[in-house]
């Protein structure tokens, strides 16, 4: 099972966090990958500045946002499973 961890911290709260939470569950769906994928909240990541702060699995924290967001879960999720 791979996990996305998203930061729902303030900075990442303010950058639009959810958003970015709702992108990955519509994205996971798209794909069929209920059953390989899930996301998770978490409240700090340790990146404020990167806000909207995602790690996958134990990986590197990266920026997302509402542009990269598909492009980031093709290269980083689709990747892993």
């Amino acid at each position: 099972m791979t996990t996305i961890n998203v930061c729902i911290g303030s900075a990442c709260h303010l950058k639009g966090s959810y958003n970015i939470i709702n992108r990955f569950q519509d994205l996971i769906k798209k794909n069929n990958m209920d059953d390989e994928v899930v996301v998770k909240a978490a409240f700090c990541l340790g990146e404020c500045t990167k806000a909207v702060s995602v790690k996958v699995d134990d990986g590197e924290v990266y920026s997302v946002n509402d542009t990269n967001v598909e492009e980031f879960f093709n290269k980083y999720v689709i990747g892993r499973v």
